[in-house]
């Protein structure tokens, strides 16, 4: 029994974690915002699939970036290669996708799915905090 209390747990806090990934990279964005994404193969992006209960899976990939818009992305797997999507993919208005602050636009697929592109290494370093004066108390 308690094995299985701990497993669900352990099962509730990991889908937990990993099905809000989307919203703690887009909060990261809007807080420090992002550097310019340049037309090129921009490797290490994030693949952020949205569920239909409002959640979300990320996973890694790369993405070729062209005149701003996404022209292809690639999955990465497991054993270290990359694969091709070869759906056909566009924004909801059925034209290439942007991008806008490091995130693209939400993309959908032949297959049904829903994502989001998230170039990760675009997010701006965090703010240096000033390091707090210490007064005497015998001034």
């Amino acid at each position: 029994m308690k094995k299985s209390l701990l497993v669900i747990a352990v099962s509730l806090l990991t889908s937990l974690s990993f099905g809000q990934c989307f919203e703690r990279l887009e909060k990261a964005f809007l807080e420090r915002g992002s550097e310019a994404i340049v037309d090129d193969v921009h490797k290490e992006v994030i693949i952020s699939y949205l569920l239909p209960d409002g959640t979300s899976y990320c996973t890694e990939g790369k993405a070729r970036v062209k005149n701003g818009l996404i022209e292809s992305v690639f999955t990465l797997y497991e054993d270290g290669t990359y694969e091709y999507m070869e759906d056909k993919f566009y924004n909801l208005k059925k034209q290439p996708p942007s991008i806008v602050n490091g995130i693209s636009e939400v993309i959908r697929n032949a297959s049904g799915d829903r994502f989001r592109i998230v170039f990760i290494k675009q997010l701006k370093p965090k703010r240096k905090a000033a390091k707090k004066a210490n007064i005497p108390d015998d001034l």
